[in-house]
């Protein structure tokens, strides 16, 4: 039965989570934010393990990208419209280190070794 709802339902998930998503790109390019910028390394260690496995070119680019959000939210405007034409907001920089990390910590899990 459930298989059933399943099918007749993909068809409304894959229309809604394609406007959800456009939904999301409008407002990060409103603001010139990737999508990783909105993980937070307080909630998430292995967010916080990828940050320090980056290079720091990489988070020089976060930084300042959140800071021109926090700058441009405060001001209550938006990025100028050539400046939104050059925003890639899911251009992900920080998912496969995450993604790398996680799978480190299965494979330790799977082991039965803790972190070291």
């Amino acid at each position: 039965m459930s298989k059933i709802f399943g099918a007749l339902m993909e068809p409304f998930h894959r229309v809604v989570g394609g406007w959800y998503k456009r939904q999301v790109q409008k407002e990060l390019v409103k603001y010139g934010l990737r999508y990783d910028d909105l993980l937070d390394p307080n909630m998430n260690l292995d967010v916080k393990e990828a940050l320090n496995r980056l290079p720091p070119e990489e988070i020089d680019l976060r930084n300042q990208r959140l800071k021109r959000a926090i700058d441009i939210s405060q001001k209550h405007t938006e990025l100028p419209d050539d400046m939104k034409k050059l925003q890639t907001p899911f251009n992900f920089y920080l998912k496969p280190m995450v993604e790398k990390i996680e799978a480190e910590n299965a494979e330790r899990a799977s082991l039965g070794t803790g972190k070291p």
